[in-house]
């Protein structure tokens, strides 16, 4: 984390601006480089020795490090990742059983919500991302791939319309570099109106998930502190005038908690929510942490019969619903766990 320029930084036409007035394919030979996974400039082989010292001499490759490598049975992979300030942030390489692989990205070192049931809420908040320590992240999970990144969901440490503007330049550059389409990119935020509506007037257009967790406002407040303050319907409201400038269909997100938003009241709360909006519900069982609690009571897992029943009753109101299995629970890499030592 030395002084200079960090290339990471930049896009193609800042690179070439930057490194005025060597040759235009200079500049996407290096662009080419980052997103071919090269750590070092030494890799860059097809550029002359003398033009890789003298960048090595003005310039700086990464900004940040990875400080600590965690890897599960399942194929997952966790990254704890340094940066300025010591600024601190997790990133995560999911694999599925068809070895297609999935970047979970932060935004944030640490988060400002304070969801009561996330390990990364209960750390506290220290500063936003930078563009380039979002793309970074990609950069080092893609060399723990033995195969394409297919997929990003921004789901890991943060809240991602809090700190847009840096996502959506670290989106652009990935999925530049990368090939990828947005619609191979999840972003899922805890519900802040005013960001929802920025993304669907000026993008990225990605596919958006909705952690909603429960539809009970008052309850609502208590698990989610940072994002229960936006009414419901508010949320509603921009998350319906997103999926018509995107004609995407959404995700809402709801975190189980045992003996706390698993009864059919809170099936049938959910329910009106998604009146009107073309909807999945992602039902995600909630991962262990140790120390959290709500109203002074440890949390629990939802038992077997609870998570069933509360997806039969989502079914039997006609909704689409998928569950999400526990991938990295060994690494600490699983929903809600990242922050955990």
């Amino acid at each position: 984390m030395s002084g200079g320029t960090i290339l990471t930084a930049l896009d193609e036409g800042e690179l070439e601006e930057l490194l005025s007035p060597l040759p235009s394919f200079r500049a996407r030979q290096i662009f080419s480089w980052i997103y071919r996974n090269a750590a070092s400039f030494d890799e860059m082989t097809d550029l002359p020795l003398s033009l890789r010292n003298e960048l090595k001499t003005r310039f700086v490759l990464y900004g940040g490090l990875v400080r600590e490598r965690l890897a599960g049975r399942d194929g997952v992979v966790k990254l704890l990742m340094e940066f300025s300030g010591g600024a601190r942030a997790e990133a995560v390489l999911l694999r599925d059983g068809k070895d297609r692989f999935t970047a979970c990205l932060s935004v944030q070192a640490g988060c400002p919500v304070g969801c009561v049931f996330c390990k990364t809420g209960s750390i506290g908040f220290l500063r936003n991302l930078e563009a380039h320590e979002i793309t970074e992240q990609f950069l080092h999970l893609s060399r723990e791939a033995p195969a394409p990144i297919e997929n990003i969901v921004v789901m890991g440490m943060g809240e991602p319309l809090l700190n847009l503007a840096p996502l959506r330049k670290a989106l652009a550059l990935v999925t530049s570099g990368k090939g990828l389409s947005l619609r191979r990119v999840t972003v899922s935020t805890s519900g802040i109106p005013g960001g929802i509506l920025d993304m669907a007037e000026n993008g990225p257009k990605t596919r958006l998930a909705f952690s909603l967790t429960t539809a009970r406002e008052d309850l609502r407040r208590l698990l989610m502190p940072g994002a229960g303050k936006f009414p419901l319907s508010e949320i509603k409201a921009a998350l319906a005038v997103y999926q018509e400038k995107t004609g995407r269909r959404l995700t809402l997100e709801t975190v189980l908690l045992g003996g706390i938003n698993t009864g059919a009241p809170d099936a049938a709360a959910l329910r009106e929510f998604a009146e009107g909006l073309f909807v999945v519900v992602n039902v995600i069982p909630w991962n262990p942490v140790e120390g959290l609690c709500f109203e002074g009571t440890p949390l629990r897992e939802p038992s077997p019969s609870e998570v069933e029943g509360f997806i039969r009753c989502l079914e039997n109101g006609g909704l689409n619903v998928t569950r999400r299995y526990r991938k990295g629970r060994g690494v600490l890499g699983a929903c809600g766990q990242l922050g955990t030592r």
